[in-house]
């Protein structure tokens, strides 16, 4: 039996998706006949070297107890913040009751359903060997524009070096919890995960992966995840 640190996948999803303007959060949305959490999700419950997942949940959702997953043994369900930072550190003092302060932590975004087996195998396999941690992501290809308060431009930012973080950002749970703890404490309320490693000055390793691990926010997303999920060929097993 192994003894080196384990794999852990933290899963915010206490959000409502207002940008979709649907009654239903968008984790819950329809996507090729499953909700979309569940896409996100069952990737991680697949995967061998993941121990567990905790998901971070609204108080009062009331989707949640209906999912497949809600009592698979490898799942935990801790409260929501009101904000993502607030969730995702709900979570990892959850896990600290039975992780170890080594363990790695992966944390995904409910509502990031066409994440790639390899991609994930790339990070896992990328961050053992790093001394900070590190973050799916792609190169910017678009010319990038800074707008002014008034919608005109700016000014062009230089795209060389500009990346597009995506998840799973993996750090050790011990680090992810002192950095998001020192951002709060700052009142900073950090939008991804890395952002709070890099306020404590550290330098978190970027991983290239694949441009169709979008995360649903508006309608038009639906169908193209969808499109994503069939050229995969992840539809068979729904």
């Amino acid at each position: 039996m192994s003894t080196g640190p384990r794999y852990w996948a933290v899963i915010p999803a206490a959000g409502v998706g207002r940008r979709m303007g649907t009654s239903v959060p968008k984790q819950y949305l329809d996507l090729a006949g499953r909700p979309v959490i569940a896409w996100s999700l069952g990737l991680f419950l697949d995967h061998p070297h993941i121990a567990g997942v905790c998901v971070a949940l609204d108080l009062e959702d009331g989707f949640w107890p209906r999912m497949a997953c809600a009592d698979h043994p490898r799942v935990r369900r801790v409260d929501g913040g009101s904000e993502r930072c607030h969730s995702v550190l709900n979570a990892l003092d959850r896990l600290a009751q039975e992780a170890d302060a080594a363990d790695w932590v992966l944390v995904h975004d409910a509502a990031r359903p066409c994440l790639r087996r390899d991609d994930l195998d790339r990070l896992l396999a990328a961050v053992p060997d790093q001394p900070v941690g590190g973050l799916l992501g792609v190169p910017v290809r678009d010319t990038m524009k800074q707008a002014t308060a008034d919608g005109t431009i700016g000014r062009t930012v230089p795209r060389d070096g500009l990346w597009h973080a995506f998840t799973p950002q993996a750090f050790r749970l011990d680090l992810l919890r002192r950095a998001l703890r020192a951002a709060l404490a700052r009142d900073r309320l950090v939008t991804d995960d890395a952002a709070a490693v890099e306020l404590l000055g550290l330098e978190p390793v970027l991983v290239e992966g694949h441009a169709d691990n979008i995360k649903i926010t508006r309608p038009e997303d639906l169908p193209l995840a969808d499109f994503y999920l069939r050229q995969e060929g992840r539809l068979g097993g729904g």
